[in-house]
């Protein structure tokens, strides 16, 4: 059973709309920054035979700061509230994607260019820690228990509405710009555009209700004095397990969608445009696929759910690189299609699988550690490993091997793992 303390207030059905849709944001930036990695790297990095290695770099290192940011938000998020915590980091995000859209390019400052955009990831990295978090905790404090799974979930289908709109304008943008005009304006688009998303999101932040967990807790006077400290002195064990479900959630996320597009392009299978238009095809997919399994996993329990992804992680990936560089364009829209399906699976279960392994007190500060961590080693160093291990090997598997390795390094402890899916108090009795 969940760890928390039962409870039965919920929030608005505004409050709750508006706080799965703020996530679309985040994963705008962040799929926008992989989706255009190529065009990046020629626009920051001169476009040399080493750009798109330094520009997945620095998305990787940007990676780094999450934790950091997470770990600074959760405790916000912990002692003052999950609203507060939620609009602090939507303003820092509005900043930094106007910012980005203003820098200048190699061709203006030369190498500095390469530099301040790093700085910039950095700072978005760090803003975006607490986001994903802040939003499933308070989606499934707000939501009734038995449908915690599938309104929870929703944050993953609204953060793959953001990667939709990310592949859309990329794709648009590429589609009717010449490469000329690309590299000297047209790559700003879609950072001005995500700038007006977020501070549109801000906005519709600031009427959202208070968690009625957190709410609980002031009223009960048990709001952790160290959130961070509470919860790595009680509750070690779910952070292990929080920490696996985020592993294998970010390696088929980063890997097995948002990495995608580079892995293409980059192989000579399809030219960037038409790879960026495949991605739309996979974002469907996920934002089709995350609901239901959010359902089937308040039906049947989280951990089955969780062990069935696992186990197809391990089997499928290999096979589906493979035939996408195999350059059929039917083989690839089939092998990215499953891929999506498979990380936006893990997602949707994940969300609340996370989140139920704390009690409200120091929640965000038990997935900020879990999370974060996990999704910076697996999800901002993956693009850039993979990318260089296909290069060194020349084998277009590689990336499905990695994810096969960290589903087959997760199994044991989903196999181990309590269910944490409320059960209806009926169903208990008798």
């Amino acid at each position: 059973m969940s760890v928390d303390a039962r409870r039965t207030e919920t929030v608005s059905r505004r409050s709750m709309a508006v706080a799965a849709l703020s996530t679309v944001v985040e994963w705008y930036d962040f799929t926008l920054y992989l989706y255009f990695a190529t065009v990046l790297s020629r626009v920051f990095f001169g476009g040399g035979a080493t750009s798109l290695l330094a520009t997945l770099a620095g998305f990787a290192i940007s990676y780094a700061m999450r934790p950091l940011g997470a770990v600074v938000f959760g405790h916000i998020g912990d002692r003052i509230g999950r609203r507060r915590t939620l609009l602090l980091s939507m303003m820092l995000m509005t900043a930094a994607m106007l910012a980005t859209a203003l820098l200048p390019d190699y061709a203006a400052i030369g190498p500095a260019a390469g530099v301040l955009l790093l700085a910039l990831r950095c700072f978005m990295a760090f803003s975006v820690g607490g986001e994903y978090t802040g939003v499933v905790a308070y989606m499934l404090e707000g939501a009734p228990e038995r449908r915690r799974g599938l309104l929870t979930s929703l944050a993953s289908a609204a953060s793959e509405v953001g990667a939709l709109l990310a592949v859309a304008l990329s794709a648009l943008t590429v589609g009717m710009l010449s490469p000329a005009d690309l590299a000297a304006w047209g790559w700003r688009i879609p950072f001005f555009a995500g700038a007006v998303l977020a501070g549109a999101v801000w906005f519709a932040r600031s009427v959202m209700e208070e968690s009625p967990d957190f709410e609980r807790q002031v009223a009960e006077r048990s709001v952790p004095d160290s959130p961070l400290r509470h919860t790595l002195r009680h509750h070690r064990p779910a952070l292990l397990r929080t920490f696996a479900v985020s592993a294998l959630g970010s390696i088929t996320y980063y890997v097995g969608i948002t990495y995608v597009p580079a892995f293409l392009t980059s192989s000579g299978v399809l030219a960037e445009g038409r790879s960026l238009g495949l991605s739309t095809l996979a974002a469907v997919a996920v934002i089709v696929v995350t609901p239901f399994t959010g359902a089937l996993s308040d039906r049947v329990g989280r951990r089955p759910v969780l062990l069935w992804l696992a186990a197809a992680s391990a089997l499928l990936p290999l096979g589906m690189f493979a035939v996408m560089g195999s350059g059929d364009e039917w083989m690839i829209a089939f092998g990215a299609v499953v891929l999506a399906c498979l990380a936006g699976g893990v997602s949707a279960v994940g969300a609340p699988a996370t989140a139920e392994q704390f009690p409200g007190e120091g929640r965000l500060s038990g997935l900020a550690l879990g999370v974060t961590m996990a999704t910076a080693i697996f999800g901002g160093l993956t693009p850039f490993l993979a990318e260089v291990l296909v290069k060194l090997t020349g084998w277009h598997a590689v990336p499905g091997a990695m994810i096969a390795l960290v589903a087959l390094a997760v199994l044991p402890v989903f196999a181990r793992m309590p269910e944490t899916r409320p059960v209806p108090a009926e169903a208990g009795r008798g």
